[in-house]
């Protein structure tokens, strides 16, 4: 297992489960006050959901939709800064160039930008007689793997329906990530195949929404243990994430040495 530099073998992450309301800037100040709340915690990372500044749906992304940086993202890179923190910025709605994105933005403890993650892969279903969703109607997909460091461990970024493709966390897991972290439902599976931990931040329910989010943000571990989870309302989730157990893990299960690369291979096309 390789860290970045000298890692520190523990720290706290904090998942936000925000209440979103049609309020843009409301959300982000109950956002902001949060991570400050997180950060007297003890927290070193946090997270936001999806969406935290919008409500989700189709027809709200035109609306909401900002520049990167914008207002949204300054207001992160300044609490991030702040209180000297990671922040994943969970998504916004970005419009860049004339197409809209649903992106995260991450920043430092200093307040940099460290990395921008645009959606992988957009949600378009049509069950005949139940649902007809298309977030390609209005959203463009990203092109590209998001990672980055921290002095604990490298993270990985997906929003939502990216975990529901397995090669995404295989590829993470290939670049010897300490710790994978996703917006998403089904987390068990990643977590166990890929020997990361995984945490998902979830949007609180809101049954009046048009979207109505699931809640229960989870951290789960490289055996597929539930860390941390919450219920529905707007909650902060804790979870103190040891290092050392997931090299144990790794050095017990050695799934990456036994890999028959000779008969199969998952590869990215782009760096």
């Amino acid at each position: 297992m390789r860290l970045p530099g000298r890692a520190m073998a523990t720290f706290r992450l904090a998942l936000i489960q925000l209440h979103v309301s049609p309020i843009k800037s409301d959300n982000l100040t109950r956002a902001c006050g949060l991570i400050r709340e997180a950060a007297k915690q003890g927290a070193k990372i946090v997270s936001l959901p999806e969406c935290f500044n919008s409500p989700y749906g189709t027809k709200y992304f035109p609306e909401y939709a900002e520049k990167i940086p914008g207002d949204s993202t300054q207001k992160l890179s300044e609490v991030a800064k702040e209180c000297s923190v990671f922040v994943i910025g969970g998504s916004i709605p970005e419009e860049d160039a004339g197409r809209l994105y649903n992106t995260c933005a991450v920043f430092g403890p200093d307040g940099t930008l460290l990395v921008k993650h645009r959606k992988l892969h957009l949600f378009d279903i049509d069950v005949p007689g139940k649902i007809t969703f298309q977030e390609s109607k209005t959203l463009s997909p990203g092109d590209s793997f998001s990672t980055f460091d921290t002095p604990y461990c490298r993270v990985g970024l997906g929003i939502c329906y990216d975990l529901r493709f397995a090669e995404l966390a295989q590829i993470y897991a290939q670049r010897d990530d300490g710790c994978s972290r996703d917006v998403v439902s089904d987390i068990w599976s990643s977590a166990v195949d890929n020997q990361v931990y995984v945490a998902t931040a979830s949007p609180a329910r809101d049954d009046k929404a048009s979207y109505v989010a699931w809640g229960h943000s989870t951290v789960v571990t490289p055996w597929g243990e539930v860390l941390a989870q919450a219920g529905t309302e707007e909650t902060i989730v804790y979870s103190d994430i040891d290092l050392t157990k997931l090299a144990e893990i790794r050095q017990q299960i050695p799934i990456f040495s036994q890999k028959r690369s000779d008969l199969y291979a998952v590869e990215a096309k782009k760096p």
